[in-house]
């Protein structure tokens, strides 16, 4: 007799070992020797692979009729995601792995700027205070963020441009119904692939075989791994917690990150811009939390 038991994993690992994959992402984009574009098409397409695989092996089908009339909200949010992934990683390259997170994840607050006009959300005292100290969070961030050349400050802006454009897939989310979980991000896959797709080939062009061994490697762990994967696991766990609780666990990402900098990658960081990190990613997680309540 065949043995079917089925292993259950806990919703909360899940969503744990998805955040911590991600707040570790900095290390492997590092050496990846190819411009941010061709790093962000190879991150989509791989992606895109292993959730066909996935959808193949387990006998899924993508369920395409019931989003036909959110096609076009569909693509947006895919293109949104393709240049926020070069945003992000031109970050990278410009400043520390925990800057560049700690400047994308003011994505949050720019969503609680624009919902009161985008979606009548009444801004209350709590939030617009929250959203205050967040942004006050910032400039300390960016106040102190002086490299040489000025490349620190360039790869803080970078980020804070991820953030704007991670927002607006946000904000397009809240407007697709139908469409949910894998199969919303397999095609917010394919549109981010129709879009880096000529910009690739108009700026950098392909230059993969140039990496090395070690290079190929963080390429298949970033769009295997961080993104296919991990994504996978990460919807998979939002289905089944509550929104208080995975806002909390969310904000494992980018303390994994700064703990990556600052021990694994040796980057430096001041104590102006801790206490900045720490005032942007507490108020945004307290500003979560009232939306919650």
């Amino acid at each position: 007799m065949k043995n079917n038991v089925k292993l259950k994993i806990s919703p909360r690992l899940m969503l744990v070992f998805s955040m911590a994959v991600f707040g570790t992402l900095g290390i492997f984009t590092r050496n990846i020797n190819v411009s941010s574009g061709e790093l962000a098409l190879y991150r989509a397409v791989l992606a895109a692979l292993l959730i066909i695989i996935y959808f193949a092996a387990t006998g899924q089908r993508p369920g395409l009729r019931d989003t036909k009339r959110e096609i076009p909200l569909l693509i947006l949010s895919g293109f949104a995601m393709g240049i926020n992934w070069i945003l992000l990683f031109e970050a990278y390259k410009y400043t520390t792995v925990s800057k560049a997170t700690l400047s994308y994840y003011f994505a949050p607050v720019i969503v609680t700027a624009v919902s009161p006009f985008l979606f009548r959300e009444r801004m209350t005292a709590k939030k617009l205070l929250c959203f205050v100290m967040s942004s006050i969070g910032l400039v300390m961030i960016i106040g102190t963020g002086e490299g040489a050349g000025g490349s620190d400050l360039k790869g803080i802006f970078f980020g804070l441009g991820a953030a704007f454009f991670y927002a607006a897939v946000m904000i397009l989310n809240k407007l697709i119904k139908n469409t949910e979980g894998i199969r919303r991000t397999l095609l917010q896959f394919i549109a981010a692939i129709i879009i880096l797709c000529p910009y690739v080939a108009l700026s950098s062009g392909i230059n993969i075989m140039g990496l090395g061994a070690v290079g190929i490697g963080c390429l298949l762990t970033v769009g295997l791994v961080h993104t296919g994967f991990t994504y996978c696991l990460y919807f998979s766990a939002l289905k089944e917690l509550k929104g208080q609780e995975a806002a909390i666990l969310s904000y494992i990402d980018p303390l994994v990150a700064m703990l990556v900098s600052v021990f694994i990658l040796g980057e430096s960081m001041s104590l102006m811009q801790a206490v900045g990190g720490a005032m942007i990613l507490g108020f945004t997680l307290l500003n979560e939390l009232l939306n919650d309540s």
